[in-house]
């Protein structure tokens, strides 16, 4: 087996029995960064001389006898989390010279943890997209087919851990942004509870939808990380002081007596055939581990995607007044007057799709339409929580596709803003709830990953890896590696 198709448990047991050091191990994940990197357009910079330091610490940790699971492991940073010292874009012009001055508490936490950041992924601009095409730095390739996307907004972090860049991404999920692109790169990707993971150096995009997450080949990885990342933190308004459990040791659980809902509304019209066969296939299997189906309705689900583009933008066009060329970011030359100044600084600064919604969300909420729209969004928000609960009263989790297409071409919905909106379709439910969900593969769809969704209820998020770990146990779809990067 080679070091970098390793999961977390066995890189960390290769460390402590010294089969490698944590400083070869960085430079074995480097040297696939400087091989790879540049054809998938996955990452935004490369922190090689910090990542040294790092591992060179975490060495002397573990040969002390000290250190935990993470100690040594290397991971990327989707360039959304705050880094002290190192760049901090956002995939924006905007950010483009911007050097964070403190650390994101995720990224405080995984380095307590003893993690060694190799770089930080590319993304869509200020995580507004589903292909990881709205980038100033230009589109992310999947690392399945490069003629294709990684899915958003999360692509950078997606492509890095498919083609065994880094054996861990962080990423951020607001509609979909962590799943939909796990599932188009066959990864395992998480989003927890809203709450679950502090969003404090977290640059925001709609503060009542984002959420911190992890990219990984397996849930097994994913309990690993969770661990490092999670818990209440004082600087987070939104963070919910609530004792973290050990999602690791939880692993393993039988199923006999679950109970999964097939959530009637997912199977539908619009779902690719092959899709549909690859999840109803992994359904079978959790059948064979002595689950039982039962098909649940969530009758609001449909407004969904017209909730979310109003409540999205409209926390957008509050949450990105802050850029406006006066106190840090992109200004643009010789200003004739203030107005001048934020006029073209955000012009030149913000892409289309994010001045998209900007201007979405600066109408929705004006005077004479917040009561029209934003209003009752939140309204229709209330009814999608409240379908989950009444679900959640009759089975334990809810499973449906993560996506209703495999992994589409690069260009072939920019054109169109809503038929890229509709990616999200079966992701964005659980956000609006706040509910915890993953990614897992479950098979080929024309040779290309597809994804299994799986919902959880709040802070369930030790059932819902549970439930990713033993279904990965019994099938390999989670070890596939694009041929190109083996």
């Amino acid at each position: 087996m080679s070091i970098h198709t390793k999961t977390l448990p066995q890189l960390a047991a290769g460390l402590r029995a010294r089969e490698f050091s944590a400083v070869e191990l960085a430079r074995h994940f480097l040297d696939r960064i400087a091989a790879h990197g540049p054809a998938l357009n996955a990452l935004v910079s490369v922190t090689a001389d910090t990542a040294l330091e790092q591992a060179a610490a975490a060495d002397r940790t573990l040969a002390a006898g000290l250190g935990g699971p993470l100690t040594g492991i290397p991971l990327v940073h989707k360039d959304i989390f705050c880094t002290q010292g190192v760049r901090t874009t956002c995939g924006s012009r905007m950010l483009d010279n911007f050097v964070a001055p403190y650390d994101a508490t995720v990224v405080a936490k995984l380095k307590g943890a003893g993690m060694v950041m190799l770089g930080k992924a590319n993304m869509d601009e200020f995580a507004m997209g589903s292909s990881n095409e709205t980038s100033f730095y230009g589109p992310v390739k999947n690392p399945w087919n490069p003629g294709l996307v990684p899915g958003g907004s999360s692509g950078g972090s997606a492509a890095v851990v498919a083609a065994r860049l880094a054996p861990v991404a962080t990423a951020t999920d607001t509609g979909g942004s962590i799943r939909q692109p796990a599932a188009l790169c066959g990864l395992t990707g998480l989003k927890p509870t809203y709450g679950r993971v502090s969003r404090y150096g977290m640059i925001a995009f709609a503060s009542s939808l984002d959420q911190g997450g992890m990219m990984t080949a397996s849930a097994e990885d994913a309990a690993l990380v969770l661990q490092g990342m999670a818990g209440f933190d004082p600087r987070d308004s939104t963070s919910v002081e609530r004792p973290v459990p050990d999602y690791a040791a939880a692993l393993g659980q039988p199923l006999k007596g679950l109970t999964i809902g097939l959530l009637k509304e997912f199977f539908d019209k619009g779902l690719d055939p092959d899709m549909e066969r690859s999840v109803r296939e992994a359904l079978a299997v959790y059948q064979q581990l002595g689950a039982t189906l039962k098909e649940v309705s969530l009758p609001s689900i449909g407004l969904s995607v017209p909730a979310y583009y109003v409540v999205a933008p409209a926390e957008c066009s509050s949450n990105l007044a802050r850029f406006d060329g006066v106190r840090f970011g992109y200004r643009c030359k010789d200003p004739r007057d203030l107005m001048d100044l934020y006029k073209r600084s955000r012009g030149e600064g913000f892409g289309a799709e994010v001045k998209r919604r900007i201007m979405t969300g600066t109408y929705v909420l004006s005077a004479g339409y917040y009561d029209a729209y934003y209003l009752k969004a939140q309204q229709v928000r209330r009814l999608i929580a409240n379908d989950f609960e009444r679900a959640f009263g009759e089975v334990d989790v809810i499973m449906g596709p993560t996506t209703p297409t495999p992994a589409f071409g690069l260009g072939d919905k920019t054109s169109d803003p809503v038929t890229m909106y509709l990616n999200d379709i079966y992701t964005i439910g659980a956000n609006l709830a706040g509910l915890p969900a993953l990614s897992i593969p479950c098979g080929p769809v024309r040779q290309l990953p597809a994804g299994l969704q799986i919902i959880g209820r709040h802070f369930d998020e030790e059932r819902l890896l549970n439930v990713a770990h033993v279904y990965q146990r019994e099938t390999d779809w989670h070890t596939k590696v694009p041929a190109a990067y083996e």
